[in-house]
């Protein structure tokens, strides 16, 4: 009789996915998620947060003249989103760890539309700058909720490649970004931020749709900032973060500087700075999306070093450029193998922890954008004090040596 009754079960189970909707058993409990449904929202959740996130930068010149602000305070509306999310991420962690993660996704995604869609009925530049920070905040509750399930919703063996799909998103967004934000404000500076809200409304259906449930792990720890405990016990863990932050700083540095880079020495206009971060951005699209080929041939740890060594020594190369499209190859080489090794980076940390993965993924993109602030603040004195891209260059370099001797002291590169 029971043996009748769980057959029925599983048959019903069986009915309920429906065809295109394979699953797999893993280590975690539950069942396993199909890596081709589960890519495919994480590429749209991180295009469409990434897009929002480079949106602004194109718009500056026009919200400048729009809202009668200077160049150095329009730059606050590109700070705002990232102070917010850069906040609130170190609260979203924990937040997550404590409930379905299902469930903290759809909600991050229905305040990010709000704030978004409320950016673009503005009135003012203080208006803006706090619908930018909110957005920001309600990103946190998003993007960690992508990194932090795919370990516990795909097979172990497509763990990699599926948050190669991720990085992609990310990739597909840098390349169309900036062109989108351009083209759409031609019709007015509010226009983009509206799309970006209706493309946020589709997300929120294709999530519902199709994201599955993913509860809290049995060990997660039940006190709010226990998680972060956990992570500070963890020896392997601190140092990977620290390692992670500090390439991180390396890569962002060397990257916010570029279309200043190929305009001063170069004399590039607005326009071929566009088309120039355009091929940067395939770069890294093409080695999101195939990079995992890679990774599977030589192993993710000779990846994890190879990495970025290679990336260390391309940036390096950039001494010797003397025309702007070769500076761009320089940098779309670096961003190549950057697309291939940010899964591997990403795994690597999910890897040391399953009580935590949400605090985790938080802490990781935390460190990200606490990258891109330091980096923009030490990489300006670096341009002017130094000839071409060498002073900045330089120091990525500097970073991404300290980064592989961290990760080597975390043990990151031990065989098991």
């Amino acid at each position: 009789m029971n043996r009748r009754v769980k057959g029925s079960q599983g048959t019903a189970r069986e009915a309920l996915r429906g065809p295109g909707s394979e699953r797999h058993s893993g280590a975690d409990g539950g069942a396993r998620a199909s890596e081709r449904s589960v890519g495919l929202v994480s590429f749209a959740t991180l295009f469409v947060i990434g897009t929002d996130t480079l949106l602004v930068a194109p718009l500056l010149p026009l919200l400048q003249r729009e809202l009668g602000v200077d160049v150095a305070r329009s730059g606050w509306l590109v700070s705002a989103y990232s102070l917010g999310y850069a906040l609130f991420a170190l609260l979203a962690g924990p937040l997550s760890d404590r409930a379905d993660r299902r469930r903290v996704l759809l909600s991050g995604v229905v305040a990010f539309t709000i704030f978004t869609a409320a950016c673009g009925a503005a009135w003012g530049f203080w208006s803006l700058f706090l619908m930018r920070l909110l957005a920001g905040v309600a990103a946190a509750f998003v993007t960690p909720q992508i990194w932090a399930s795919i370990p516990m919703v795909v097979a172990p063996a497509s763990v990699v490649r599926t948050m190669g799909y991720a990085t992609a998103g990310l990739a597909v967004a840098q390349v169309a970004g900036i062109p989108l934000g351009s083209f759409l404000s031609a019709q007015g500076w509010r226009l983009p931020f509206f799309a970006i809200a209706v493309a946020s409304a589709l997300l929120w259906a294709l999530l519902a749709a199709r994201f599955p449930s993913v509860p809290p792990s049995p060990t997660s720890e039940s006190r709010l900032f226990g998680a972060y405990a956990h992570v500070v016990r963890s020896r392997v863990l601190v140092l990977s973060l620290i390692a992670y932050l500090v390439f991180q700083l390396g890569n962002f540095t060397a990257l916010s500087f570029v279309g200043t880079w190929f305009a001063r020495d170069f004399g590039a206009t607005q326009n071929m700075i566009g088309w120039a971060m355009v091929v940067i951005g395939l770069g890294n699209a093409i080695g999101s999306l195939n990079g995992s080929r890679l990774v599977a041939r030589v192993g993710a740890r000779p990846f994890h070093v190879g990495g970025i060594v290679a990336m260390a020594i391309v940036y390096g190369l950039s001494s010797f450029v003397s025309s702007l499209w070769a500076g761009a190859l320089i940098v779309f080489g670096a961003m190549l193998v950057g697309g291939a090794l940010f899964p591997v980076l990403m795994a690597q940390l999910q890897s040391h922890t399953t009580a935590a993965r949400g605090t985790v993924s938080s802490l990781a993109n935390a460190a990200m954008y606490a990258g891109t602030t330091i980096g923009g603040a030490v990489g300006g004195p670096l341009l002017t004090r130094f000839p071409g891209y060498s002073g900045v260059a330089m120091f990525a370099v500097a970073a991404y040596a300290a980064s592989l001797a961290i990760y080597a002291l975390a043990g990151a590169f031990r065989r098991e």
